[in-house]
Order: C-alpha cells, then sequence, then structure tokens
C-alpha cells in the first residue's frame, strides 16, 4: 500500500480506537509496528489478521507482489513486534511458521476468503504466514483514557468480533469452514477471559469501595454465570466434527441476545462508577 494511504489508516484507525473505513471497514485489523532490519527505525502497518486463540495471525501477501513486505523482512530480523487493536497496545513475539502448519493455516485462510489463493497464483514466492503471540513483556497498554473508557473499548471490541461471525455464519454454505470454527472458539475464549478477570479484580473492588453497588454486581455475576453457559453450550456445538453451520448459528444468536444486553448494563450501571473511582 502506498505510504500515504498507510498512514491516513493508521490516523483513523488510533483516532476512533480501531475503527476504520474503506477497504478495511468491517475487517479485522491492527496495526503493526516493526523494527527495520537495516536502519533499525521503527515503522506503522496496517495489516488484516486471523484469529487463532491466544496468538493472531498475518499474511505476508503484498497483495500477490513478488516481493515480500517491508514489514516481513523487518520481523525475520527482529521478531520482538508491537500490536495494537484499537482497544490495547502490546509487545508481541513473531514467528514465521513452516511446512505442514504453514500449509494448514494457509488453507484456512483461502476456506475463508479465496482472495488469499489470488494472490498466492500472482506470484512465484510462498506468500508466509506469520503468528504473534503475546510476549512476557508486562501488561497490556489500554487506549482508554479512564477505566470507565477502557471497559466500553473492550466491550465494543467484543460487539464488533460478534458481528462479524454472525456475519461469516450467514454467508456460509452446508459446511463450517475450519477459520470460523476458531473463530468463534477464540471469541468465547475471550469473553471467558474478560469475565474472569472482572469476577477476581474489578468486582472484588467495587464490593470493597462501593457497597451501594451490590445488587448490581450481584446481577452482573448471575449473568457471567448465565454467559459461561452458553458459552459452553456453544463450544460444545463446535466439538462435533461435522458442525452443522445452523446449530452453530443458532447457539452464537442466543449468546448475541444475553452478550449485548449484558453489556449495555454494565456499561450504563458500573462505567460512571469506575470514572468516579478513578478522579
Amino acid at each position: 500500500m502506498p505510504l500515504d494511504f498507510n498512514q491516513q489508516v493508521i490516523d483513523e484507525f488510533r483516532a476512533n480506537r480501531g475503527r476504520v473505513g474503506g477497504p478495511f471497514e468491517g475487517g479485522r485489523l491492527v496495526l503493526l509496528t516493526t523494527t527495520g532490519a537495516r536502519t533499525g527505525a521503527r515503522h506503522t502497518t496496517p495489516v488484516g489478521y486471523l484469529p487463532d486463540g491466544a496468538r493472531i495471525l498475518v499474511i505476508a501477501s503484498a497483495g500477490g507482489s513478488p516481493r515480500h513486505p517491508d514489514w516481513f523482512r523487518n520481523l525475520v530480523a527482529h521478531p520482538r513486534v508491537t500490536v495494537e487493536t484499537g482497544v490495547f497496545t502490546y509487545e508481541a513475539e513473531a514467528t514465521v511458521l513452516s511446512g505442514a502448519e504453514r500449509d494448514e493455516v494457509f488453507a484456512r485462510a483461502v476456506e475463508a476468503d479465496p482472495g488469499w489463493a489470488a494472490y498466492q497464483a500472482k506470484t512465484r514466492r510462498t506468500i508466509p504466514v506469520v503468528a504473534l503471540a503475546p510476549a512476557e513483556a508486562g501488561p497490556p497498554r489500554f487506549a482508554g483514557a479512564t477505566p470507565g473508557e477502557s471497559v466500553g473499548l473492550v466491550h465494543d471490541a467484543f460487539r464488533r468480533e460478534l458481528a462479524l461471525i454472525r456475519k461469516e455464519l450467514a454467508a456460509t454454505g452446508s459446511v463450517l469452514g475450519a477459520q470460523l470454527r476458531i473463530n468463534c472458539l477464540t471469541l468465547c475464549q475471550g469473553l471467558d477471559n474478560h469475565h474472569t478477570g472482572e469476577d477476581r479484580m474489578m468486582f472484588p473492588a467495587l464490593r470493597r469501595h462501593r457497597p451501594d453497588l451490590a445488587p448490581v454486581l450481584d446481577r452482573l455475576d448471575e449473568e457471567h454465570r448465565s454467559i459461561a453457559a452458553l458459552l459452553e453450550a456453544l463450544r460444545q456445538v463446535l466439538a462435533a466434527p461435522a458442525a452443522e453451520p445452523g446449530a452453530v448459528r443458532a447457539e452464537v444468536e442466543r449468546l448475541a441476545g444475553e452478550l449485548e444486553a449484558h453489556l449495555d448494563y454494565e456499561e450504563q450501571e458500573l462505567i460512571p462508577a469506575l470514572d468516579a473511582a478513578a478522579g
């Protein structure tokens, strides 16, 4: 992509906490900052990604160019990179996949979007696939200016991912694709992690400092248990070797209805309390 276009996307991404328009609108996008292989300078590039559990996957297609993109050559030389999601920023370790693992992941990507196959057909190089795993470098840096804003940004990220999955399920045929299955499982794990963090840290702290919020927190605790049951039901459907897309779609819709109401209620009741405590 031209440098000026890249910078426009970067500026829009940061200004809108991960939301952009144009060709990336509604897609999965992060900002990847690498260290120049020759110069040592830092370079930031918008890249699409695939969910993959605790890590994300990026594909060095360069639109089918005969040359690897600069960001790929940089991370080969310097595997420690910075990832911005719009919600938080974290350090990651880049691993270039090889052999059967690379081929399996690329096949998943092609199944989800045939455009990857078109890029591979345009070039004689084997298009690399890179895994970005969070590095042990302390907690992520949240984009929100206040605790309440950070919670709202996390919630919005879950809403966006859920909307993408619902769109993907609506477009799928009679067979559930491997990448779509992983997208669903990654969402499940992310929600589990988020609610576990709230249960162990945020909610107990609020109970100590804001006893008047006990009825709100009791309701949110119960909603967490209900959502956990829905997540497990979705996992059970996804665990079937020949998971039926209609059954997955039904479970996702059940989850969506309850989760969206839960996020709305939590924002209404807790964000003002969180920001008041921080002030």
